[in-house]
C-alpha cells in the first residue's frame, strides 16, 4: 500500500465521523511466547489499515478540523540503546516524515496530551472492550476532563465504537488491496503445488507443511493463519493444526494453508490422495464437492446474497449424497431438516481481507448483505465422514474433503483468485508425488 492509500482512509473516515469528534485507536500489544520470547509482533489490522504504521506501542488520533494537524500519532521515541539490541524505531519524526502524520509525540507523553485532543470534542470514536488496559486509561482521561469541566472545559457526551465505521470501509476492497490479495494467493497456490509434488506415502504431515514454509519465507510472506495439514482421520478435524501424523497410502491429505502477503490475507484448501490416485469412493467424493464448489461460486455476483453460494453448495451436496446412497429420503426435505451437517457442518465461506476471517456484517438490518463489487470472499464447500460414522458404508470412512479459493465480486461477476492451485481430479493426479 502507498502513503496515498492510508491518507485516502483516513480522510474518508474523517468524512464518516463528522467534525466536533476525535478517533483513537491503539496498535496490538506485543506477546509473550514463553519466559522472555516474544511472538513476531503484528500490528493490529484496523490501526495498520489506517496508518500504514507497523511498530509496537503506538496510538493513532484523528481529529478532524484540528489546526494543527489532524492525524496524530504517538509512537516510541528513538534510543540508539534499546535499537541496538531490538531495532530500529520510526521515532516521532519519522512517523510524520515516512507516515504522514501531521503531528507525532512520544508515547510516554500520551497521558499528558492525549486529555486535551479529546477535550471539546462533542463524539469520540473508540472501541471498547478490545483492550481491558487501554480502557482504562481511556476511562482515567475522561475522568480528569470531567474533573475540569468547572473551568470550563467541555466532556465528551458520546462514544460510539470506531470497528463500525472502520470494518465497513475495510469490507471493500480498493484496486490496490486487490493486487495485493491476488499476490497472495498466486504464492498460496505456487505452494499448494509445491506440497502435492513433495507429498507420498511414509511422509510426515510436517514434512510437507515445511514446503509453506520454505514458500512463503522466500516470496517474504507469513503464514495468514496455522496452517492444516491432515491425512487420512485428520483431515476430518476441521480445526486440525497438529500435524504430526505420517501419511498412508489410499488416503487423502487436506491441506488448507495460506500467505499473508503485506498484511493480506489469501486461505486456499486442497485435497488430493497421498498415493497419487484417488480411489472410486473419494474420487465420488471429491467431484461431489467441487461440483458444489463450482455451483456456489456461479452465485457470487453483485445483487445476490452473502447466502446464496452456500445454499447452492447445500442443495449440490444434499443431491449427491442420497445418488451415493450416504443420505436417504427427498432432498426438499433433507436440506429442510438439515441433514446434510452430518457431513457438512460449516457455512460455504467467510470474509477475506486483512484478517483470514476478514471483518464486515453478514446481515444487514436481520437479512443477509447483498454482494457487492469490492467485495472478498471464501468458497469452501466440503464433506467429512469419520470412521464409525453410523448408518454410512465403511468405504466412505475417514475421507474428509474441502476445497476453497478466494473469490472477489467484481462488476458483473467474480474473479478468482487463486487460480493458480489445480483442483481438477487428472490435473492433481498428474502433480502428486511428482517433485
Amino acid at each position: 500500500m502507498t502513503p496515498k492509500e492510508f491518507a485516502r482512509r483516513r480522510r474518508q473516515l474523517m468524512r464518516m465521523m463528522g467534525p466536533d469528534s476525535v478517533a483513537i485507536l491503539p496498535t496490538a500489544p506485543e506477546c509473550i511466547r514463553n519466559r522472555d520470547v516474544e511472538f513476531p509482533f503484528r500490528p493490529d489490522s484496523d490501526f495498520y489499515y489506517l496508518t500504514g504504521f507497523h511498530e509496537p506501542e503506538a496510538v493513532m488520533v484523528l481529529a478532524p478540523g484540528r489546526e494543527h494537524g489532524e492525524f496524530i500519532l504517538f509512537c516510541r521515541e528513538r534510543d540508539p540503546v534499546r535499537e541496538t539490541w531490538t531495532g530500529r524505531r520510526v521515532g516521532p519524526g519519522g512517523a510524520c516524515n515516512d507516515y504522514g502524520a501531521d503531528d507525532a509525540f512520544p508515547i510516554g507523553d500520551i497521558d499528558d496530551i492525549l486529555p486535551g485532543l479529546m477535550e471539546g470534542r462533542e463524539r469520540v470514536f473508540y472501541t471498547m472492550g478490545l483492550r481491558g488496559d487501554f480502557d482504562q486509561r481511556m476511562l482515567g482521561w475522561l475522568n480528569r476532563i470531567r474533573a475540569g469541566s468547572r473551568g470550563g472545559e467541555r466532556t465528551p457526551d458520546e462514544f460510539i465504537a470506531l470497528e463500525h465505521l472502520v470494518h465497513d470501509m475495510r469490507l471493500y476492497k480498493s484496486a490496490s488491496e486487490l493486487r495485493t490479495m491476488r499476490r497472495a494467493a498466486k504464492i498460496a497456490a505456487s505452494a499448494h503445488v509445491r506440497a502435492m509434488q513433495a507429498t507420498r506415502p511414509g511422509l510426515m504431515e510436517y514434512a510437507v507443511e515445511a514446503e509453506f514454509a520454505h514458500a512463503f519465507r522466500r516470496e517474504g510472506c507469513e503464514h495468514a493463519y496455522s496452517p492444516i495439514v491432515g491425512g487420512g482421520a485428520n483431515a476430518c478435524i476441521l480445526h486440525y493444526t497438529e500435524n504430526n501424523a505420517r501419511l498412508n497410502d489410499g488416503e487423502l491429505l487436506l491441506i488448507d494453508a495460506g500467505a499473508e502477503h503485506d498484511y493480506y490475507a489469501s486461505d486456499i484448501t486442497r485435497t488430493f490422495p497421498v498415493g497419487g490416485r484417488f480411489s472410486k469412493a473419494q474420487r465420488a467424493l471429491y467431484e461431489l464437492v467441487l461440483d458444489a464448489q463450482y455451483a456456489a461460486i456461479e452465485e457470487v455476483r453483485p445483487g445476490n446474497h452473502w447466502n446464496d453460494p452456500h445454499d447452492a453448495a447445500v442443495k449440490v451436496l444434499t443431491k449427491g449424497l442420497v445418488q451415493l446412497g450416504i443420505l436417504k429420503g427427498n432432498v426438499r426435505k433433507l436440506i429442510k431438516d438439515e441433514a446434510y451437517k452430518r457431513f457438512y457442518m460449516h457455512r460455504t465461506g467467510h470474509w477475506l481481507g486483512m484478517d483470514v476471517h476478514d471483518v464486515g456484517d453478514y446481515k444487514v438490518g436481520g437479512e443477509w448483505r447483498v454482494l457487492e463489487k469490492g467485495m472478498v470472499m471464501t468458497v469452501e464447500p466440503g464433506l467429512y465422514i469419520p470412521a464409525g460414522t453410523k448408518g454410512v458404508a465403511k468405504k466412505w470412512w475417514d475421507i474428509g474433503i474441502r476445497i476453497e479459493d478466494d473469490v472477489a465480486v467484481t462488476k458483473d461477476g467474480y474473479e478468482i483468485l487463486s487460480t493458480g492451485a489445480p483442483k481438477a481430479v487428472d490435473e492433481i493426479e498428474a502433480i502428486v508425488g511428482s517433485g
